[in-house]
């Protein structure tokens, strides 16, 4: 009697661990009654039916797909490798289980044949450096595929886009000859800055003595206008005679004599100054001969003696 009860309490325990079931919060439980689909029940404690129905978990988080790396050909026929990441979470729990056999391998595949139609699409160049739209062409064909699969692809990403070892050191040669030019380019136009400025430097340097030099010539003739007027102003307030002015006329000459030239061109206003040195001689020949004629005082002194 007793190893009966001890057989039913093993037995009731089997029943008991076959249909208590504990979902976990990132699960989905997908209940089947003899092999057909009959309900989905959510996080915590499920009952089922032992040895008539069971429970089919399935992980609702984003998960990872890891594309090995593969051989495409761009568009200028040139093979390289490439290898990307597909980033994706369950949106239908019953289509994801139901409609794929593999999900895993069916992504990656799918993965494989878009990338090589993206990238055959491109030249080495562009595939280079248009990372981002092949990530978001490769997410959107990929999401509108697995749509069916009640997945939602998230996002891809690019790990490596690898060309053949002799097309990067072509590449490297050609980035290294592009600084070297954008090197003697930046350096040309800093001597060309450099002799601009040097150039307009001495533009304004010739510019201010320029400036100086009229302005100490405009200052000169200002000086000697003024002189000039006050001399003229002097000699007219002083009423000067026709004698004064033969004098200084002949000072002038003097002066003028003295350089280096060898012939002295004069005026034909002159006529009126020879006059007045005319009246001077006459003068001088008057003065003379009275001197002649009258005694030293003197010699009258003595005779009347």
């Amino acid at each position: 009697m007793i190893a009966i009860l001890v057989i039913l309490a093993f037995l009731i325990l089997i029943v008991a661990a076959k249909g208590i079931k504990i979902i976990r919060p990132w699960q989905k439980g997908l209940i089947e009654r003899l092999g057909k689909y009959q309900r989905t029940a959510g996080s915590g404690l499920s009952i089922i039916i032992p040895f008539l129905e069971r429970m089919i978990k399935v992980d609702m988080r984003e998960q990872v797909v890891d594309v090995p790396p593969q051989g495409v050909i761009t568009k200028d026929n040139v093979v390289v490798e490439v290898d990307a990441v597909v980033y994706h979470e369950v949106t239908d729990p019953v289509k994801v289980t139901y409609n794929v056999a593999n999900f895993y391998i069916a992504t990656t595949k799918l993965a494989q044949t878009n990338l090589r139609n993206l990238i055959g699409d491109l030249a080495l160049d562009e595939s280079l450096t248009s990372r981002e739209v092949i990530n978001t062409k490769l997410r959107e064909v990929l999401d509108d595929a697995t749509d069916k699969w009640g997945t939602k692809v998230t996002r891809v990403e690019l790990q490596r886009i690898e060309p053949p070892q002799d097309v990067t050191d072509a590449m490297h040669r050609q980035m290294k000859a592009e600084r070297e030019r954008r090197a003697m380019i930046l350096e040309a136009e800093g001597h060309k800055q450099s002799a601009i400025l040097k150039a307009e430097g001495q533009a304004e340097a010739i510019k201010k003595v320029a400036d100086a030099d009229k302005y100490k010539k405009l200052t000169v003739a200002k000086g000697e206008a003024e002189a000039i007027e006050t001399v003229y102003g002097a000699i007219h307030s002083g009423r000067p005679t026709n004698d004064l002015i033969a004098i200084k006329y002949l000072e002038a000459l003097a002066k003028i004599a003295d350089g280096k030239a060898t012939k002295i061109f004069l005026p034909l206003e002159t006529s009126g100054v020879l006059g007045s040195i005319g009246g001077i001689a006459e003068l001088f020949k008057e003065r003379t001969a009275a001197a002649r004629v009258e005694p030293p005082a003197m010699e009258r002194g003595m005779g009347e003696g």
